[in-house]
């Protein structure tokens, strides 16, 4: 399973998350504790904002520990909101179009966890695509289908719904296993982040206290190492994590139900 780190607060250097905390995402990419594969080496990506409503994107397939540009960018570039990623991939080459984040106008957009039955339904939801997000296509990823899926459905004016209806056309598992996904996505504005399974627990996500900057963070594993110090976020419920504190709102069978009949 991959690995993910995000912030949101006042401007800091990247490496204040990715590569300093005891436990950092950097760490993780070589030793992480809640995951079937302690290391996770198929490639890694930030996305982050500044004064360009668009996310700035830096991607590569080499192992988050062996590239010296990761941690020189994350040493002197600055940003108030940003999402990292370490990849262990399960479904997709390692290929620099397959490494998350993915990017879509405002949007920025990362996944942990897999749709076991993905290769029966990928034709059909590419085929659902509106013709622009169909184009927009880069690599072969569950995730960036999911990311695709959730603009289709309307993530720019309402990201519950967007899921809900996400959720309801990957469908339920079947005899290949259960759908398990952790989102995290951001519009420059807002750091969002879901967890969900169909079965079973859903790969873990946990968000931080407010730091001593103000700022809170969201990971795979506690930066610090300390869970008492990390709250677990719940299944079926999406976040919205902002400066103001966190809203969330529950996304479950019975949304993606509701949206279906009203179809």
């Amino acid at each position: 399973m991959c690995r993910i780190a995000a912030y949101t607060g006042p401007a800091i250097p990247l490496e204040n998350i990715i590569v300093r905390p005891r436990h950092s995402l950097l760490t993780q990419s070589q030793h992480a504790n809640e995951a079937k594969l302690a290391v996770n080496g198929d490639g890694f990506g930030i996305s982050w904002y500044g004064q360009d409503e668009r996310p700035g994107l830096y991607r590569d397939v080499l192992p988050a520990w062996a590239d010296d540009n990761l941690t020189n960018l994350c040493r002197m570039v600055r940003s108030h909101l940003f999402i990292a990623h370490i990849r262990a991939s399960t479904v997709g080459e390692t290929s620099r179009a397959n490494c998350h984040p993915f990017a879509l106008g405002r949007w920025s957009f990362c996944h942990n966890g897999q749709i076991p039955h993905f290769g029966r339904i990928k034709r059909r939801m590419m085929a659902a695509l509106p013709d622009a997000l169909f184009d927009a296509r880069r690599g072969t990823t569950d995730s960036e289908m999911i990311f695709l899926t959730m603009q289709a459905h309307g993530l720019d004016t309402d990201p519950a719904a967007a899921i809900a209806a996400t959720l309801r056309d990957i469908g339920p598992e079947d005899a290949s296993g259960p759908v398990k996904l952790t989102c995290v996505f951001s519009d420059g504005q807002g750091l969002f982040a879901f967890r969900h399974a169909s079965s079973g627990d859903s790969p873990t996500l946990y968000l931080s206290g407010v730091l001593d900057n103000g700022g809170r963070a969201v990971a795979s594993e506690p930066l610090c190492g300390m869970t008492d110090r990390w709250t677990a976020l719940p299944c079926n419920m999406l976040c919205r994590i902002t400066a103001e504190g966190v809203q969330t709102e529950e996304i479950g069978p019975s949304r993606a139900a509701a949206l279906q009949a009203a179809e």
